[in-house]
């Protein structure tokens, strides 16, 4: 496990001390470079949280992973570059079945630095945030076209976001997770990593999914592209010559034309072929 060779998997130089410039860097690089995916699940592997496994998958062989996997490598290298982690866990809120995900389902890092503390998470797709969030405030916080902000009620912290940037802070706000501050261990995820890959309640079971920003300028993100079972989505965020305007492509794909597009659009090679996947998702019996 070398740091260089994974900070060259998104084309980084070693810091030369830690830095919020340097984290947000290396954050947003990380988002534009390996793709947040479970295609594993869906082409007959298992994810295995154990991190020279991990850092073969993503460094060495190329590929993307779940969040834990970004997540677990993410905390590695910042602790190999200097920085001070603490691993969270945290409840996604489902946008289809408006039902939080069980405890340490999604894994999530807190970085200090310079006696602040920070939100990182490499390992989200839609609505995931850019660079690192300040856990220091409940105001406001704009990351290019979108406006993001995390509200503390009852020990329980909540990431929010706008969809428009124009709703002002009084406009409308959608819950993406929960989560305390609480540390945590990696054994504390080895449970919800099996449910990931097998019960009909989480997302990544029900589709096979891959997603990834892609660049803009030297360290700002120009769009996204995913994939989800059938379809492929590009979208291409707002700028000064788009006038504000989200566009967005989706095309449908056939079976044989997914390994292709996979490593035209996010450079992925599996080694099995993928079973693509849409399936519905089963809200919980049990609110989290």
């Amino acid at each position: 496990m070398d740091v260089q060779a994974y900070l060259s998997r998104f084309g980084c130089e070693v810091p030369a001390e830690p830095s919020l410039e340097a984290l947000r860097s290396l954050h947003v690089k990380h988002l534009m470079s390996v793709p947040f995916e479970d295609l594993t699940f869906h082409s007959g592997g298992r994810v295995v949280l154990d991190l020279p496994t991990v850092y073969d998958k993503i460094v060495n062989q190329r590929q993307g992973g779940c969040c834990m996997e970004n997540n677990m490598l993410f905390k590695w290298l910042l602790s190999q570059l200097g920085y001070n982690v603490t691993t969270l866990g945290a409840q996604v809120k489902s946008f289809i079945t408006g039902c939080f995900d069980p405890p340490c389902a999604h894994m999530i890092l807190m970085v200090m630095l310079d006696g602040k503390r920070w939100l990182c998470d490499v390992g989200f797709g839609v609505p995931g945030f850019f660079f690192p969030m300040s856990l220091e405030t409940d105001d406001v916080q704009l990351q290019g076209h979108r406006v993001y902000r995390i509200r503390l009620r009852n020990g329980m912290r909540f990431l929010e976001w706008q969809k428009e940037q124009n709703n002002g802070p009084d406009g409308y706000w959608t819950i993406i997770s929960k989560f305390t501050l609480e540390p945590r261990i990696l054994d504390d995820f080895t449970e919800m990593c099996h449910f990931h890959q097998s019960s009909r309640h989480s997302m990544l079971f029900n589709k096979s999914l891959c997603t990834m920003l892609s660049p803009g300028t030297r360290v700002t993100p120009g769009g996204r592209i995913t994939y989800v079972g059938h379809k492929l989505t590009i979208t291409v965020f707002p700028s000064d010559e788009t006038e504000g305007v989200l566009h967005l492509e989706t095309r449908e794909l056939q079976d044989e034309e997914i390994p292709e597009m996979l490593e035209e659009k996010f450079n992925l090679r599996l080694k099995c072929p993928l079973i693509p996947k849409d399936d519905p998702v089963v809200p919980y019996e049990i609110m989290y």
